[in-house]
């Protein structure tokens, strides 16, 4: 008897075929070690993002903290796909953190990514991000952090 259920469960993009969805990401340095939260890493970030547009993905606002990354991505249906271009990533920032001569493994594995829904506000959740440094004492005010900021201004449905 032929089941009417799929074997694997549908992925966000077969979801999605008519809109280009805006997520929010997070990956944690391996362990949740202290190390991402450096020039180096944080202008290596921007040049991998700004390049992301090239292959569809479009990255909004960020932080980089000492022992993970948030960033809102909006990623156009002909891109590259969300898992290979946070592969990319961990790789090129991977690079930096071995010139700095640091210890592997650099990367929990996996990521989290949430889904933003037309209920939710992508300026809320980005104050939330851009203050994240401020609610853990890293600095006085959320503009003091050196390593937040946004890439491109992405436009979405307020709540």
């Amino acid at each position: 008897m032929k089941s009417n259920y799929p074997r694997r469960p549908m992925r966000l993009q077969q979801i999605f075929d008519d809109q280009q969805p805006l997520f929010f990401i997070t990956f944690n340095s391996y362990r949740r070690k202290p190390i991402l939260a450096n020039d180096e890493l944080h202008a290596a970030f921007i040049a991998f993002c700004r390049k992301g547009a090239d292959n569809g993905m479009i990255v909004g606002v960020y932080c980089i903290m000492p022992d993970h990354v948030h960033f809102f991505v909006w990623i156009n249906r002909d891109g590259c796909g969300l898992s290979k271009f946070i592969k990319s990533m961990k790789q090129k920032l991977g690079v930096i953190l071995r010139a700095q001569a640091l210890e592997r493994p650099f990367w929990q594995e996996g990521f989290f990514d949430h889904l933003l829904r037309g209920s939710e506000s992508y300026r809320e959740k980005g104050l939330y991000v851009s203050t994240n440094p401020v609610r853990v004492g890293l600095c006085e005010s959320s503009g003091a952090w050196p390593y937040c900021g946004k890439i491109h201004d992405l436009v979405w449905r307020e709540s």
